[in-house]
């Protein structure tokens, strides 16, 4: 295992998937009782078949298991494990809120810090434990711009600041984090019971999570006929297929095109 935590430091994964890859490895080699050097492909296809049958693991979690066990395997131990497959995930089209459902949100607020935090959500795009870990020093207010620092996949993307929150970021020290609580920064599980709390009070059917709010940032900002690529960018999404999900959950677009069979009788 001290292998495999040296590699991942190495490579910069982040602490979750650190957490997940040293977790799946270390239940693998318990579960078959063999050394790490001793494990072949057998063991890895019984582990993960004892995932998805005995423990009704979820699609998602059984891929990501199986990157976990492949990459250690065959990058440290240098070993060639291949064919090893898992069922596929299951592509569903991201929950987002309509422009109206947002604004009932950020009034269902209980306390004007809940109301700043869905905003910045909401306005920034950000994932919620990149806005956790944003700071102060990390906004650039006379540019309208901010920096994630080190995100997803390790790297820094710039984001755009709403107008709207200039004078509450003003008010932050130099040093502070933008969300702070008592003992340092708010976790991301405070951020994700404010937009709960305040869903539930606005009456809002759907399930809503920070990740929604960035959903509704990115398909909004689509349908106001902002180029893919930037909205790409400003995501920190690797690869634009990650973005082009969105294509399919915008409909403003779609309403406002014409049936052609309207567009017969028009004539």
């Amino acid at each position: 295992m001290d292998r495999l935590r040296t590699e991942l430091e190495l490579r910069g994964y982040s602490d979750a998937t650190k957490k997940k890859y040293l977790k799946y490895n270390a239940d693998l080699l318990k579960l078959i009782g063999k050394q790490a050097d001793d494990i072949n492909k057998d063991d890895i296809k019984k582990y993960l078949a004892y995932l998805v049958g005995t423990k009704k693991t979820a699609a998602r979690s059984v891929n990501l298991a199986r990157a976990a066990l492949l990459f250690f395997h065959n990058q440290v131990l240098e070993k060639s494990i291949s064919g090893v497959n898992v069922p596929k995930v299951q592509k569903s089209l991201p929950s987002v809120l309509t422009k109206e459902e947002v604004i009932s949100l950020i009034t269902a607020a209980k306390t004007r810090k809940s109301s700043f935090i869905i905003q910045l959500l909401y306005g920034t795009g950000v994932r919620v434990s990149e806005l956790c870990a944003l700071k102060r020093s990390d906004l650039e207010l006379q540019q309208g711009t901010g920096w994630v620092r080190s995100g997803k996949g390790g790297k820094d993307r710039m984001i755009l600041l709403p107008q709207e929150l200039y004078k509450e970021l003003e008010r932050k020290t130099p040093q502070s984090f933008v969300l702070e609580g008592k003992n340092g920064p708010l976790s991301p599980r405070t951020v994700q019971e404010v937009v709960k709390n305040a869903a539930k009070r606005a009456k809002i059917a759907k399930k809503v999570t920070p990740h929604t709010l960035r959903h509704s940032f990115a398909t909004h900002l689509l349908e106001a006929g902002n180029d893919i690529r930037i909205i790409q960018e400003l995501l920190g999404h690797a690869n634009l297929q990650t973005t082009q999900i969105y294509t399919h959950v915008s409909n403003e677009r779609k309403l406002r095109v014409q049936n052609p069979l309207d567009a017969l009788n028009d004539r």
